[in-house]
């Protein structure tokens, strides 16, 4: 008949088993302790008393792993011995240490204490390694300050596979459900160094912001793109309508090529602002050093108007002192006027809000503070790794609403009737 054996407490059993064959183990193993402190040696790292302590533990519960499993097998398969061990190193928060994994002749022992290529003993590592990542430690200042701390030596490539525990995670994140409707929504581009196919290429990761009929901002998600075009915008805003978003008051961009033609098929009542600060600085770049402060002092009286209808009575006004000179300048605030001047229909504390992308742009600068110790990243993968905890740990910060949101949204909620939702 076969035995019946709890796999679940195997290695507790055979762990209690294995100790209360010792004389006195825990009077010994704390004495040996006590020893150990008066000569000077150790508490932690590498050959410290608590990491040898650790480390005998392991020993003996592995060899009552095996003792378990050469008597289930002998039951049901007629035999099977030892057959040696193989060497590992382990680390765990007290220090590394050299572990013996016993073998069997079939090859059929599966540790269940310590794991087939697992390198880490428990999480409390695997912790220290998440919580350096997320700061923005390099794989290097990691492994040095492990080395230093805790006298434990790990690679890029345990690093890795430790930091891949975020991915779950990500993809949850990045799939949660969103509110139904956002006031205003500000996106944005990042440029990141990305090895691909032996090369290091520019990968684009477009950053989306909301902000929520309470007024607090919130990463809406990230998207990679080779290139712009109303197809991947479209596809983006299919993405955020399937998590649950089914109205957006207000876009605001950088003249992102095909956005305003898709977000006028996915939200046909979204109003768009480009933003004016990226417009001013796309002028000033094709406009004479020596020419610049004057064509300032004139270009303010178009975009600080007090209305509509007198900025463009302004812009007239310059191009008929510049657009001979500078006429790629005058063309470009023309061509763009729809939706650059959407906020002069709104009062001031609603245009505070809306005539730039500054919100997101300094998102951004935050992001580089966790993201400038990698000259380049190994892959798309590990950019959205550390891209992930960069967000976590910047809008753990995000607990009061924008600036003057009150007047904000009472304001909006006239412009825009029955399209806003409250939280009660």
């Amino acid at each position: 008949m076969k035995k019946n054996i709890n796999s679940n407490n195997l290695t507790e059993v055979s762990l209690a088993q294995q100790v209360t064959n010792l004389p006195s183990t825990q009077n010994e193993a704390l004495a040996e302790i006590v020893r150990g402190l008066y000569q000077g040696k150790p508490l932690l790292g590498k050959g410290g008393l608590l990491t040898n302590l650790v480390k005998d533990l392991t020993q003996i519960a592995l060899q009552g792993e095996m003792d378990s499993h050469l008597e289930e097998e002998t039951l049901e398969q007629g035999g099977n011995r030892r057959n040696g061990v193989a060497t590992k190193t382990m680390r765990t928060g007290s220090g590394a240490f050299e572990l013996e994994v016993p073998r069997d002749r079939n090859g059929s022992f599966e540790p269940q204490l310590i794991k087939k290529r697992q390198t880490i003993l428990n999480e409390e590592l695997d912790n220290k390694i998440l919580a350096l990542y997320g700061l923005g430690t390099s794989y290097d200042g990691i492994a040095n300050h492990l080395q230093e701390i805790y006298g434990v030596e790990v690679s890029a490539a345990t690093i890795s596979s430790v930091t891949d525990k975020l991915v779950p995670m990500l993809n949850e994140w990045r799939a949660r459900p969103l509110e139904s409707v956002y006031a205003v929504m500000f996106l944005d581009a990042m440029f990141f160094k990305v090895k691909q196919d032996n090369k290091v290429i520019t990968k684009v990761l477009y950053n989306i912001m909301g902000i929520n009929s309470s007024g607090y901002k919130e990463i809406l998600g990230f998207y990679p793109a080779e290139s712009e075009g109303a197809h991947f915008w479209l596809s983006v805003l299919n993405d955020l309508k399937a998590r649950g978003i089914e109205d957006i008051l207000i876009a605001c961009i950088d003249g992102l090529k095909g956005f305003p033609e898709a977000i006028s098929t996915a939200f046909p009542r979204t109003e768009v602002q480009l933003c004016i600060v990226h417009q001013i600085r796309n002028s000033l770049k094709n406009v004479a050093s020596k020419n610049q402060k004057e064509f300032m002092v004139d270009l303010k009286t178009v975009y600080q108007a007090a209305s509509k209808d007198s900025a463009e009575y302004n812009l007239l006004q310059l191009d008929e002192k510049w657009g001979k000179k500078y006429p790629m300048v005058i063309k470009s605030w023309q061509q763009n006027w729809d939706n650059l001047t959407t906020y002069f229909k709104y009062s001031n504390e609603v245009r505070r809000l809306i005539y730039t992308t500054n919100p997101i742009e300094g998102f951004h600068r935050q992001v580089r503070k966790y993201t400038k110790t990698k000259g380049s990243f190994t892959s798309e993968n590990a950019l959205f790794k550390l891209m992930f905890c960069a967000i976590k740990q910047i809008t753990a910060k995000w607990n009061m609403p924008v600036p003057n949101w009150a007047l904000a949204i009472s304001q909006l909620d006239i412009y825009f009737p029955d399209r806003l939702k409250f939280r009660r």
